[in-house]
């Protein structure tokens, strides 16, 4: 029996696990090819080849649609401030660090508002405006997608507006998740969740749960932060044997 004042624990959803463990195996395989691609191994154009471009799309996508999803299970099952603002200390400074390790390896295109920084953007203005919303994000989801296409202006183009995602030319970055659009899928995911939070998350805890993705979707920033070191190791100890 749960102590007065107490949350009791929020139980994992395996198959939402299963789900960011997917997008994570996806990322890691992208990654892995541009890190060969880097070191000569294969030859292929990461920056303009459909291919890959559409990959990326589809791996960023999936993860802001899970981390929608997961917000809002977070809220419906009495998730602390504290809990948030520690997970989102922790995005943040992994983004820091991110920036600073890109810096160090890619001095002209470094990462400066690449997946956790938008990560934490989004969660922020989620937490202070979305969330009130409940479903109703999911009127502002679209908008959001075409915000960039019908309010881009080069006013935005300079480094210190990119985070917007208004612009009219793309920044030279490695990786590159502004607000605008990706904050719209980002709601869909949590649009969604709150449709679910009124069936008491049942159709998502329905969800097989694939036990090795499962596992790997639990533990995200850990594995995003490790997996590109060991990586880049691995292949510079090949190319240099």
């Amino acid at each position: 029996m749960t102590s007065p004042g107490v949350v009791p624990r929020r139980p994992r959803l395996g198959g939402l696990d299963s789900l960011r463990g997917l997008a994570i195996v996806w990322m890691m395989s992208f990654h892995f090819s541009f890190d060969l691609n880097w070191f000569g191994f294969i030859h292929t154009d990461f920056y303009t080849s459909p291919w890959w471009l559409w990959q990326r799309v589809c791996i960023v996508s999936l993860f802001l649609f899970t981390a929608g999803l997961a917000q809002s299970y977070g809220d419906g099952r009495g998730r602390t401030e504290l809990a948030f603002w520690k997970r989102w200390g922790q995005i943040a400074g992994c983004g820091l660090l991110v920036t600073v390790g890109s810096y160090l390896a890619f001095p002209h295109s470094f990462i400066y508002f690449g997946i956790l920084q938008g990560v934490a953007g989004m969660l922020l203005v989620h937490h202070v405006f979305g969330r009130r919303l409940g479903a109703w994000v999911l009127l502002l989801a679209p908008l959001a997608i075409a915000a960039p296409q019908l309010l881009g202006h080069a006013f935005f183009n300079p480094p210190l507006w990119n985070w917007t995602g208004l612009i009219t030319q793309k920044p030279i970055t490695e990786d590159y998740v502004p607000l605008l659009p990706w904050i719209g899928v980002f709601w869909v995911g949590a649009g969604l969740g709150a449709l679910l939070r009124r069936a008491d998350f049942r159709p998502l805890a329905a969800l097989p749960n694939v036990r090795p993705l499962g596992f790997l979707g639990r533990w995200p920033l850990t594995i995003y932060m490790l997996h590109q070191p060991i990586f880049v190791g691995l292949v510079w100890l090949a190319a240099h044997r």
